[in-house]
């Protein structure tokens, strides 16, 4: 819990200001923080500019935990497993199996990849996690509703959204709707009354999936199922929507368009926070550049942590350029913790789950529209301070070590649970700093550096002052490496 008031800037306002959620400021009896953001199509691997999000908004369910309790935070994060692009998919990796069946397992298969990327870097799961399928008769209702007060309209087997039947249309993107016209790739149909009409549902063959409604078989179109879903879970009012700025338009102004029309006395999402995209040495990812990867890729080479750092490290709004330089950055922040870590664990000292010590100056910073560069270099110093205390006070380190797991770090303590391996671990690199000490001494230096080579190779933070070398676990600590140092 803090003090410091949360202060987000609302993408739909360009305002920032203190955050107080509707229930709160309604007096609810039993009150509770609503936050929708737009999860995965699940047709393939995540790409990390789709672990961003993930992690950026992991972050915010974190801070309104901390700050209004745990059990009183909604946070929606959907599936989205009805999508042409699931469809295609399915067709040219399964072309022997049936169509339904090949759409199945793909979205079996993805959203399992899915989750096991997340949960390596460390997001926790949301509150609910909808699929699209198990709520086609909200969206069916949902556009029912939209047809009957002549917001939509039915041609050819398609249900439309009429963007005319919307003033405020293009609000929260702020474009006129001659500019989104000129500018955006519009699929060219006759039977559109505006060119800019967006399908609401579609017929279905029968190899693609299809569900019954009063237009006939068919499937939803992308944008209703987020407003179907949130309004489901959350309610026609709720207090964030989150996701990638790219999807502000046209995804999240057909998402307000629809919502607010079918529950006209109601204004669906109070605050909307988009982050920035990812970019790789300065251009835009794109297979075509070669400069594409997805998150497991990454995963495979680089720790989860030092990922996890690289996606907070900058402004959540900002851009962020992957390059060489942000990877060094985010490994010297994990390995200053790590090293912490390892210090906290041989003190005995372990993160505290139920009532964590979280630095109020890291949290100060949260609350700064989600400051989590600021936060992030608030931890980097008092890491550091507690560090280069000869004799580290047990609640310092007990504070960083709270901190860091709450800004949802793993850190090393995975060796605290078996107190037999980890004290093995701790004697072979006393032994190995020890050994280093004793080729200075009789200057042969070059077995002292062969040495501190393997130390290195091991993941291993060495350092060697007046006091002699020590040598704490870093981030790409490989305990098996620690044979060839015995």
């Amino acid at each position: 819990m803090t003090d410091h008031p949360l202060k987000l800037r609302n993408s739909a306002t360009g305002e920032t200001s203190a955050f107080v959620p509707r229930d709160w400021r309604l007096g609810a009896e039993s009150p509770r923080v609503r936050l929708y953001v737009c999860g995965p199509t699940v047709y393939d691997r995540a790409h990390i500019g789709n672990a961003r999000p993930a992690v950026v908004f992991d972050v915010l369910f974190r801070l309104l935990r901390h700050i209004y309790g745990a059990e009183r935070v909604d946070y929606v994060r959907n599936i989205t497993d009805v999508e042409d692009k699931i469809n295609d998919r399915a067709a040219q990796l399964y072309p022997q199996m049936p169509p339904l069946e090949a759409i199945a397992k793909l979205t079996e298969e993805t959203t399992a990849w899915y989750h096991e990327d997340m949960d390596a870097l460390g997001v926790l799961r949301p509150t609910h996690e909808p699929r699209a399928t198990a709520h086609i008769p909200g969206m069916v209702e949902m556009i029912a509703r939209l047809v009957a007060s002549g917001h939509a309209y039915e041609a050819e087997g398609h249900v439309l959204f009429s963007v005319d039947s919307y003033a405020d249309y293009g609000k929260l993107s702020g474009r006129s709707l001659e500019d989104m016209i000129a500018g955006a790739r519009v699929e060219v149909a006759p039977y559109k009354k505006n060119p800019m009409d967006f399908v609401l549902w579609k017929p279905s063959s029968e190899a693609h999936p299809g569900w019954d409604s009063p237009w006939g078989r068919g499937r939803p179109g992308w944008h209703i199922e987020c407003s179907a879903m949130s309004r489901e879970l959350l309610g026609e009012d709720f207090d964030i929507h989150g996701g990638g700025s790219d999807l502000m338009f046209p995804h999240h102004e057909n998402e307000i368009a629809q919502s607010c029309c079918a529950a006209p006395d109601h204004g669906f999402a109070e605050v909307w926070l988009h982050n920035g995209m990812i970019r790789v040495d300065g251009k835009k990812m794109s297979k075509s550049l070669g400069n594409f990867f997805t998150a497991q890729d990454k995963l495979s080479e680089i720790p989860a942590d030092v990922i996890r750092a690289i996606l907070l490290n900058a402004h959540y709004r900002d851009e962020l350029d992957w390059t060489e330089a942000v990877v060094d950055q985010a490994r010297a922040i994990l390995n200053r913790l790590n090293r912490l870590a390892d210090r906290a664990r041989r003190a005995g000292i372990t993160p505290d789950a139920d009532d964590p010590d979280v630095i109020e100056e890291v949290v100060e910073r949260l609350c700064e529209d989600l400051d989590t560069h600021g936060a992030l270099r608030a931890l980097h110093r008092f890491a550091g301070e507690a560090l280069s205390a000869p004799d580290s006070e047990a609640e310092a380190l007990q504070q960083v070590v709270d901190t860091a797991v709450f800004l949802g770090f793993g850190l090393s303590f995975a060796e605290a649970d078996g107190t037999g391996e980890a004290q093995d671990h701790d004697a072979v690199i006393a032994g190995a700093c020890a050994r280093l000490d004793a080729a200075r001494q009789a200057r042969d230096f070059a077995a002292a550096n062969a040495l501190r080579a393997l130390m290195n190779q091991a993941g291993l933070v060495v350092q060697t002052g007046k006091g002699g070398t020590t040598a704490e676990r870093g981030v790409d600590f490989d305990p098996a490496a620690l044979e060839a140092l015995k």
